[in-house]
């Protein structure tokens, strides 16, 4: 079997661990395709493990994009949030958790409380099924010690609160009530779809105007959000009403021409959290699936 037929059956779920691993939809393409270099010049027939051979591989690119990302991340202007994909784009891991939660803006930005090797033990042993030998020779480590990792990042990852599930007619009603009130600069309708304890995360990147700071509590956003709406010269043009990273959310064509990403985090009491992604070097993989579709 030549190299492309070979890789092809793996190339989803390494984009999926690359991009959990990053945070990058771009990256992880990006990740996948170096893999992809590195197997067709290996002596495969010595490989007698090739999804193992590959997760390694990717994991490896990953962990050191994670350590030159830290000095990026230290520079980046405002909030630094993931790049967003679309339910279709959305590459599944494994066994272990369900697909939404594992690319939920929410868990995504958890995991960036974790050190490089405590995010690439959960996420390669809790998602995507690597056993802990493995993991030893990868992050040479003992087995012992990456048992131990994992156990403290399953505890600090077990700190978030958890994420109501919403369907995705709910979460598309939902996301259009939103947009509708963002769009018409309804402070009102804002405030009765916020939860009091909301937190608004808007990522320009220094590249888009954008907060340069999270935002706290219903009232701020909705009177931060209205003003907004009074201020654009045009409406904003919506583009996709759905799910992305499994969450309910909306882009939208803004006045300056480009896209914006706008996610909501869904509890009980409401939306606990909005995140609004701006920064054009974030959207192109969105724009294209948006165009493709």
């Amino acid at each position: 079997m030549d190299a492309a037929a070979s890789f092809l059956p793996y190339r989803a779920a390494l984009v999926g661990l690359a991009y959990r691993m990053t945070g990058s939809r771009a990256t992880a393409e990006d990740i996948a395709q170096e893999v992809f270099l590195r197997w067709e010049g290996a002596e495969r027939a010595e490989i007698s493990l090739p999804r193992a051979w590959l997760m390694k591989a990717a994991a490896r690119l990953a962990l050191d994009h994670l350590k030159s990302a830290q000095v990026r991340r230290e520079a980046y202007v405002g909030p630094w949030l993931p790049e967003p994909v679309l339910e279709e784009q959305v590459a599944p891991q494994e066994e272990a958790w369900a697909r939404a939660e594992s690319v939920s803006f929410a868990f995504l930005l958890t995991l960036e409380r974790l050190s490089p090797p405590e995010r690439a033990i959960f996420i390669l042993h809790d998602l995507f099924d690597m056993p802990f030998n493995e993991l030893a020779s990868l992050l040479q480590k003992s087995e012992a010690a990456c048992r131990q990792l994992a156990v403290r990042a399953r505890q600090r990852l077990g700190e978030s609160k958890p994420r109501q599930e919403v369907s995705e007619a709910d979460g598309a009603r939902l996301a259009k009530a939103f947009l509708a009130a963002t769009q018409t600069g309804d402070e009102v309708a804002l405030r009765d779809l916020l939860a009091e304890d909301v937190v608004l995360h808007t990522d320009g990147g220094g590249i888009r105007p954008a907060a340069l700071n999270l935002i706290y509590g219903a009232e701020k956003t909705a009177r931060m959000l209205a003003r907004l709406a009074v201020k654009k010269v045009s409406t904003s043009i919506s583009l996709y009403c759905g799910l992305i990273n499994g969450m309910p959310g909306f882009v939208t064509k803004e006045p300056d021409g480009l896209p914006q990403v706008t996610i909501l985090e869904v509890a009980g009491a409401g939306i606990v959290a909005v995140y609004i992604i701006r920064n054009p070097e974030k959207l192109g993989a969105i724009a294209v699936a948006l165009i493709n579709r």
